[in-house]
């Protein structure tokens, strides 16, 4: 065989085994893109369930804080104050963390200082002007500089007011980023508070449960770490449905004592769903007249 006629046929073979090798893991690789999800189990058959055989879907529920956030500083600064620990208590409005402020409020004092100065500077000019001692630009200038120095101690009090972080709400220390003495800088997190006052419950739903489910309705939760059970009721629902799952998150709350709880805990849902009607039934009744 020639060597044009052997070149020829390598390079179709060639070809064909490029296409074949490349289409194996493009297919592959649009297999393992696909997302994944994990719809809830299918609702029941509506056969199946009047007659005992079928049951409803298992339903999980988790705690939630009422209320939770996290704590950055808004300055750079040395931390002199943290008075609490991880998993401690706080009160609404106590001092969490206080950075050291000396240098704000140095600037603080300084603005008060020079917006006295332009005050009394302003006085003087005022009585000058009644005496047409001075010219209106003066006294234009010196409202200026009052202005600004007003404007240079409003400023520095709000830095001063940033240097200690007080709790937004009564609640507990969920972690805590950082240490006493630890030099943090503008936004750096600092705590994570949780306010378990009161816990939520949430949990996801089939859709097709909202033809009968509403605030209101009521059902026990089993939480799996204590393994005890509560009454609970549901609160609301959420704001729209997910597409793909065809689930609807619901909220819910813990009715009467909550001890022992603690957000995060999580638990399965009893709730009494109602049972579908068969569709034909009435006409199978009625065939057997």
């Amino acid at each position: 065989m020639s060597s044009p006629a052997v070149a020829f046929r390598l390079t179709v073979a060639a070809a064909l085994l490029g296409a074949g090798w490349l289409a194996i893991p493009l297919s592959a690789s649009a297999q393992t893109v696909l997302p994944e999800h994990a719809p809830l189990p299918l609702p029941p058959d509506p056969a199946e369930w009047q007659s005992g055989a079928g049951r409803a879907p298992e339903i999980r529920a988790q705690l939630s804080p009422h209320r939770q956030t996290v704590l950055s500083s808004e300055l750079a600064g040395k931390i002199v104050e943290l008075p609490v620990k991880e998993g401690e208590r706080f009160k609404s409005g106590q001092v969490l963390v206080a950075l050291d402020c000396a240098e704000h409020k140095a600037r603080l004092d300084r603005a008060r200082a020079q917006e006295d100065a332009a005050g009394k500077k302003l006085e003087i000019i005022g009585r000058l002007e009644k005496l047409n001692s001075v010219s209106r630009i003066e006294m234009d200038d010196a409202l200026a500089q009052l202005a600004m120095s007003k404007a240079e101690t409003a400023l520095n009090q709000v830095y001063v007011s940033r240097c200690a972080i007080l709790a937004p709400f009564a609640g507990r220390v969920a972690a805590k980023h950082v240490q006493r003495y630890q030099f943090v800088s503008e936004g750096e997190k600092l705590l994570e508070l949780i306010d378990d006052g009161e816990l939520e419950l949430e949990m996801i739903v089939p859709s097709h449960w909202l033809t009968w489910l509403a605030p209101g309705q009521t059902f026990q939760v089993r939480v799996d770490e204590i393994g005890r059970s509560y009454p609970a009721e549901v609160t609301r629902l959420g704001a729209r449905i997910d597409p793909i799952s065809q689930s609807v998150k619901v909220f819910g709350r813990i009715a009467g004592n909550q001890d022992g709880l603690l957000a995060g805990m999580s638990g399965s849902v009893e709730m009494p769903v109602p049972v579908p009607a068969v569709a034909g039934a009435s006409a199978g009744g009625g065939s057997g007249r």
